[in-house]
């Protein structure tokens, strides 16, 4: 059977591994890039399923880089991460077409579940 492949643009690399672990325990593949540039020419050439995606990056903020994805395709579904979870931030990606926005570090939040829930979310969408 076909595992649904996930791109996990973040510039953290110890993040990112420790989220690839739990994603691929799930079920998916995933694949990976530490920045825009390598985001593009992944998403260009491995056609994933799913964008998991963070906002603040060095190179290109989450924001910029999927106005450059949605330039390709309007319709992947994207989640984004983000240590700041601003009305402004949230607003401009919702209307992007971001499926879900989920705080990367929060006393108050369960990262992992909050991805997780967002995965099976969107999932489930793709299968309506």
């Amino acid at each position: 059977m076909k595992k649904n492949k996930i791109l996990m643009v973040d510039d953290e690399t110890d993040f990112v591994e420790i989220m690839t672990q739990r994603i691929e325990s799930w079920g998916y593949q995933v694949i990976s890039a530490s920045n825009g540039k390598e985001a593009l020419d992944l998403f260009t050439d491995k056609k994933p399923d799913v964008i998991i995606l963070d906002y603040l990056m060095p190179d290109i903020n989450g924001i910029d880089l999927l106005k450059k994805i949605r330039i390709l395709d309007r319709n992947v579904p994207v989640l984004m991460f983000s240590a700041k979870a601003e009305t402004e931030n949230v607003r401009d990606g919702m209307d992007l077409g971001i499926a879900a926005f989920i705080p990367k570090l929060s006393p108050f939040a369960d990262t992992q579940a909050n991805l997780r829930t967002a995965l099976d979310m969107v999932f489930k969408q793709k299968l309506k």
